[in-house]
């Protein structure tokens, strides 16, 4: 490749798949919310450092700095993506406010599936206790509805607020399903 082939590649000639590349990292990072400092950070946690002005070049550089496989591949595992979509055009992937949204509503049931483990552990003592001690069940469940109301306010006694689960638990205490209107 001769230098003019190089230059015209890292300039405004260059193929169309390396500026998706640049266009799908900016809009990946700003979804998240992220600085190109905080991307860079995550770069070098899955092991694929690169600094924070690099990161800058390759999204708003004139001309743009290209990005290797080595990197990419670095992308995809952050973004958790595959290497296609981190080439296709950021158009075909859903706008900037939706991917936000739905970036975050993800986050949250990551969230609630890591909070959900020790939830269940914490039935499973309970319904140990009231095996080993079936004359203080109805104290048991009475006491942990009235506690779970005082905690969630006026949401628990909503019966969809109350995972089926955890009906189970409460026996009569637990709030019915509503009427439907």
């Amino acid at each position: 490749m001769s230098s003019d082939e190089g230059a015209a590649r890292a300039g405004p000639d260059r193929p169309l798949p390396e500026n998706n590349v640049a266009e799908r990292i900016k809009l990946e990072r700003e979804i998240r919310g992220w600085s190109t400092q905080k991307l860079a950070e995550r770069m070098a946690e899955v092991g694929h450092p690169v600094n924070q002005s690099a990161i800058w070049r390759i999204e708003s550089g004139k001309p743009r700095r290209r990005v290797n496989l080595d990197e990419a591949l670095g992308f995809c595992k952050v973004f958790d993506i595959p290497l296609d979509d981190l080439a296709s055009p950021p158009g075909h992937v859903s706008n900037a406010e939706v991917r936000r949204l739905v970036g975050e509503y993800v986050e949250r049931w990551k969230d609630w599936r890591a909070a959900r483990k020790p939830l269940d552990r914490a039935k499973a003592d309970i319904d140990d206790y009231i095996k080993a001690h079936p004359d203080q069940a109805d104290m048991v469940k009475g006491l942990l509805t009235y506690e779970l109301s005082g905690a969630a306010g006026n949401d628990f006694t909503r019966y969809d607020s109350v995972p089926a689960r955890h009906r189970s638990l409460l026996g009569d205490a637990a709030p019915s399903k509503p009427d439907a209107e």
